[in-house]
């Protein structure tokens, strides 16, 4: 079986290829038609010109750039045809849309009608062109995988009589979802069934045997779909950076929305991705890189300001770091500006701070109030430790005793997490445990519906908040 990366590089280069035939149909139809303003002599003359061998490279590129941010490229195997379909149509719009009023514009006729056909052409010819071969690599593919020719190493976490039996329905299908079952992870708390095979593993070594065995997908299947035990070992599994599934019928203890992997055969839940889709996680992220970017430039006479004010306010560092947990629970440093007094925690001890915190500096009362210690966190956004808008980190000290008492907090670790929130902006600061769990209801709400709408509407409360300086 090839890999990811060189199946993600055939879409890639087939979308290249046919967006350079399409383009090429198209304009060899303008000449056709007529609707090329300017003496040729020839087709060979119009195809040769400056303008045509300029869009004939240029345009192309434009629209691999649509094509990544659509998330097509994000899922390489097992599509939905649906899906597929949908994706490209609107693609091809928005790229015949962008030529159009970039390029064709000046091509316009007398009639109204006449327009609306070339408009019509274009998404035609490169709709046939790319979603051919898109089909054609997807078709491909999933043959190879309903034979099994193709399948994927996984893991079945669970060693009970329901995941003995789902391994062997997934072995005995007539045509393959993929899944090669290498061996049972037990789950803390259950009984093991008495036809688990030898390859039987646990949560302790579960990451080297994913290593040894080059595994891709973990299926979650508990002999008791609502234990804590349960939550608990997916709050494990997110550090392996796998994509986690449960069965439908598995999934009552879930309190966010899960995403729908599979229609065929066994369907399955993938709780390791938000219900956020492909293109939005794109354009979130596209989102975060271009205004963290622009954040650190602009703010920067503002960032050297604060440094000289925050080391004549109080002897340490201008910056803080303090490792969080982040995306698939694996550790970050945070950054921020100094609030405190230097070695705050000198005993070693996890301690929150609240409002009349004796630790505060002068100057971070200030700072913390209007929510300026926060702004070098940019740099973790640009980095790709956090989002601009995501769940709040928080340390592996504080996250265990939540986890105690909410297990569903496990599932925060779905997304990257924010500079502000739904919990920031709704409840604000945490000072102890049981108002982070208070606060945890908002991320999950958050997580529920998580939109790049919501996301601006939380920046825009967040600005609220900073202008009337409502940090503490």
């Amino acid at each position: 079986m090839i890999s990811e990366r060189l199946q993600r590089l055939k879409y890639v280069a087939s979308d290249l290829v046919t967006s350079n035939i399409a383009w090429l149909v198209y304009n060899c139809v303008r000449y056709h038609m007529n609707a090329v303003q300017g003496t040729y002599s020839s087709l060979e003359g119009f195809l040769s010109s400056p303008m045509v061998l300029a869009g004939q490279i240029v345009f192309p590129l434009v629209m691999m750039v649509v094509y990544y941010l659509s998330g097509y490229y994000n899922q390489v195997y097992r599509k939905s045809r649906v899906h597929e379909l949908f994706t490209t149509l609107w693609s091809t719009v928005i790229n015949s849309l962008i030529i159009f009023f970039v390029a064709l514009i000046n091509d316009v006729g007398a009639e109204r009608s006449f327009d609306y056909e070339m408009i019509f052409l274009l998404v035609a010819i490169l709709f046939v062109c790319v979603y051919s071969a898109r089909c054609a690599i997807t078709s491909h593919t999933s043959r190879l995988i309903k034979r099994r020719q193709w399948s994927f190493p996984t893991l079945i976490v669970g060693r009970g009589d329901a995941a003995v039996k789902f391994g062997k329905k997934l072995d005995e299908m007539k045509q393959s979802l993929g899944y090669k079952i290498m061996g049972y992870v037990g789950i803390p708390g259950e009984e093991d069934s008495n036809d688990t095979p030898e390859t039987a593993y646990t949560l302790d070594n579960i990451e080297q045997a994913c290593n040894d065995m080059g595994i891709q997908e973990l299926i979650v299947v508990p002999t008791k779909p609502d234990s804590v035990a349960v939550l608990s070992a997916i709050n494990r599994l997110f550090v392996l950076n796998l994509p986690i599934k449960l069965s439908p019928d598995r999934t009552r203890m879930l309190m966010t929305q899960v995403r729908l992997s599979n229609m065929v055969g066994a369907p399955l839940v993938d709780v390791s991705s938000s219900s956020m889709g492909e293109c939005g996680k794109n354009l979130k992220r596209l989102i975060d890189v271009i205004v963290s970017a622009l954040m650190l430039v602009l703010l920067s006479p503002i960032y050297l300001i604060i440094s000289l004010m925050v080391k004549l306010d109080s002897k340490g560092p201008v910056f803080y770091r303090q490792e969080r947990i982040g995306y698939h629970n694996r550790p970050f440093n945070i950054i921020k500006f100094r609030t405190m007094v230097n070695d705050a925690e000198s005993d070693g001890c996890p301690q929150l701070s609240s409002g009349n915190d004796p630790r505060i500096t002068r100057l971070g009362h200030y700072l913390r109030k209007y929510r300026i210690d926060e702004l070098p966190q940019f740099w973790n956004v640009l980095r790709g430790d956090m989002s601009i808008v995501g769940p709040r980190p928080e340390r592996q000290f504080y996250i265990d005793q939540i986890v105690e008492r909410i297990p569903s907090y496990a599932l925060l670790r779905q997304v990257r997490p924010g500079i502000t929130s739904l919990g920031m902006v709704k409840f604000g600061y945490a000072q102890n445990v049981d108002e982070m769990v208070e606060r945890l209801s908002y991320d999950l709400l958050y997580l529920e519906n998580m939109s790049l709408l919501n996301d601006f509407k939380i920046m825009v409360y967040t600005i609220k908040i900073v202008l009337t300086g409502r940090g503490i």
